[in-house]
């Protein structure tokens, strides 16, 4: 899985969603079906499902009235990165200390944010337990 899919070639999937709260399952769901598409396991699915939702949390934190959540899916061989992001008029970089940061870095194997100017982003890698890990 590579962290810079976003800059190499267009998503897989592309999702918009009004950045409100009560859009985010939208998201969390997408990004549970791709996972489970690439045959996540159920515990990597749901891992994957909380910390895109934590990063939209963050996002949701700076993002402008009327702003939309952007999120963006690259399905790679044993992977899914994920990047979500939302127009902010002064973006700052997530506080590392919050409770959301730390379950999202916790629960995916790489995340990142970016404050560009007029926007915020977290990009959030993760890969799939193989099947037979257990055994």
């Amino acid at each position: 899985m590579t962290e810079t899919a976003s800059s190499d070639r267009r998503a897989d999937v592309e999702v918009r969603v009004p950045a409100d709260g009560a859009y985010v399952s939208v998201i969390r769901t997408t990004t549970a079906g791709l996972a489970a598409r690439l045959d996540f396991t159920l515990d990597d699915v749901e891992d994957l499902r909380i910390a895109v939702g934590e990063a939209c949390a963050v996002l949701l934190e700076q993002a402008d009235d009327g702003a939309d959540l952007e999120a963006a899916f690259w399905l790679e061989p044993g992977g899914l990165v994920v990047e979500i992001g939302a127009a902010a008029a002064t973006p700052s970089a997530p506080d590392e200390d919050s409770f959301a940061w730390q379950v999202l870095t916790t629960l995916a194997d790489s995340v990142a944010a970016d404050a560009l100017p007029g926007r915020l982003r977290v990009r959030i890698g993760h890969g799939a337990t193989p099947l037979d890990a257990g055994a």
